[in-house]
């Protein structure tokens, strides 16, 4: 069992400025049984790949750097570093970068999620 996972900073570099980068840090296959945590980056003038979403499960960002538009429900917030950002499952959400350098952020979803559903049900 792996007890510490470090976010692979060297891989993030080397995937560029204009990429989305996502690093899976626990999850099933490294041992987890009730969530799945992730790092991400996302390239000035990206955001959510499916849109407008929902989620079966719990839904936590927090934001390391950059700057970050999210949809909750209709109501746009801004959200910059230290930001905590709850999503609640089965509610319609959806984020995107508003600045020009990355965005990154830690994503957690409690529970684990079915590995044979879909993980984001567009709206």
């Amino acid at each position: 069992m792996q007890y510490i996972h470090k976010i692979d900073f060297d891989a993030m570099a080397a995937s560029g400025a204009d990429q989305r980068w996502v690093q899976h840090l626990l999850d099933a296959q490294t041992g987890a049984g009730s969530c799945m945590v992730r790092c991400i980056k996302t390239p000035g003038g990206g955001g959510s790949p499916a849109g407008l979403h929902t989620h079966d499960v719990d839904q936590i960002f927090y934001i390391l750097s950059g700057a970050m538009g999210v949809e909750i429900e209709g109501e746009r917030y801004d959200c910059g570093p230290g930001a905590l950002i709850f999503f609640p499952a089965g509610i319609a959400h959806r984020n995107w970068n508003i600045g020009e350098e990355p965005t990154v952020h830690l994503a957690l979803n409690p529970p684990l999620t079915d590995p044979n559903a879909a993980f984001a049900k567009p709206v």
